[in-house]
């Protein structure tokens, strides 16, 4: 067969390479990323790296079973790293009042104070849950637009599902974590739902009170909950036209302190004024707050309140524990949904219905249903 001429027009030419049908950068992009290790969230953490925390605060808020094992030993390797002593304690500051009252304003301007003063503050801004679809829009970082760019501020939105006392379920864990990344000063914003916020009292060192002058009085069944347990109630908005207003419900909230029991801090609650938009008045909460903190130092109230809190924790703990391997036991699951269908049908009274479901647990072995 005789050898085919190079230079024939009759010859094949090489085509174009054509291109891989699978994106190797997309494909590399929805890996997912490896998750750190124990010891490598700790380190970031104490090292202040953000990135690091949140990842820490989402395991945290996790529900599932592997993810919270896992922010356990975060928690227990960063709670070794922190210095008990009173002195070095940070102070957590539990943030309430009714719906509009300013309380996203008055944390932005009262926290640009405190970082510029030298502080670094984070804040967890609690919001609402939805009850229909559990959803949460989580805007507080849009609103606090300047304190959320701010190197020395770190703003972590958590939905409240419903809890009690609009407090998201891990709070507690959240401000542990805070604390050991470097953050001195925590601010717990609440959703203001009224008696309830004794959750959120439960949980910080200093309850600061926002209310707005001229409120009226169908406010005074919520209030009065609350004012209880407030050591510094704050008349926001003392602006323009509002200034007199302002001083009136003032005089008004401080004559009504006297008729209140001692507080077993020692500590006589405070009512101030102040404009979250002008800034007039912010320096004088960060005082109110420095002077009840050297107060209750010296007089032990401070360390004793934190082991309280812990006390609280220990129970609580439990409870959470209990209830979450109640419902995650197979078996109890499975007869939890027949049960249900039959309270719904009217075949069966809800509480023999809950009798008889805790009696199959509790004759169930702890390993049984896994």
């Amino acid at each position: 067969m005789p050898e085919k001429n190079p230079k024939s027009a009759l010859n094949v030419m090489n085509g174009v390479n054509q291109p891989s049908q699978i994106n190797e950068e997309a494909l590399r992009k929805l890996k997912r990323p490896r998750q750190p290790e124990v010891a490598e969230f700790v380190a970031g953490i104490r090292e202040g790296n953000r990135t690091l925390l949140s990842k820490a605060i989402t395991l945290v808020e996790s529900s599932l079973h592997i993810h919270q094992e896992k922010a356990q030993l975060i928690i227990e390797e960063c709670l070794k790293s922190c210095v008990h002593k009173p002195g070095n304690q940070s102070i957590r500051i539990g943030i309430t009042g009714v719906p509009g009252v300013g309380k996203s304003t008055f944390i932005e301007s009262f926290g640009k104070y405190l970082t510029t003063s030298g502080h670094k503050i984070a804040v967890l801004a609690i919001d609402p849950s939805s009850s229909r679809s559990k959803g949460s829009i989580l805007g507080d970082k849009t609103r606090m637009e300047e304190l959320s760019i701010d190197p020395n501020a770190f703003i972590r939105p958590s939905p409240s599902a419903g809890t009690l006392g609009g407090v998201a379920r891990k709070t507690r864990e959240t401000i542990l974590l805070c604390e050991a990344a470097g953050f001195d000063i925590i601010l717990v914003e609440t959703v203001g739902v009224g008696q309830s916020e004794t959750e959120v009292h439960g949980m910080v060192d200093f309850f600061l009170l926002l209310m707005l002058a001229g409120a009226g009085d169908e406010l005074q069944g919520i209030k009065r909950g609350i004012i209880e347990m407030a050591d510094a109630i704050l008349i926001n908005k003392a602006d323009g036209d509002n200034v007199k207003n302002a001083c009136v419900a003032r005089s008004e909230y401080a004559n009504a302190l006297h008729f209140f029991p001692p507080a077993p801090s020692g500590w006589n609650p405070v009512v101030a004024t102040c404009s979250s938009r002008t800034g007039k008045g912010i320096p004088e909460i960060w005082k109110i707050i420095s002077e009840y903190r050297e107060l209750t130092f010296q007089n032990g109230y401070f360390n004793q309140r934190r082991l309280e809190q812990s006390r609280k924790v220990f129970f609580d703990s439990i409870e959470d524990a209990l209830k979450s391997h109640f419902f995650s036991n197979k078996e109890i699951h499975n007869q939890l949904h027949s049960f249900e269908k039959e309270i719904l049908e009217d075949k069966i009274n809800p509480y023999k219905a809950a009798q008889m479901l805790l009696a199959k647990y509790f004759t169930l072995s702890p390993s049984s249903g896994k």
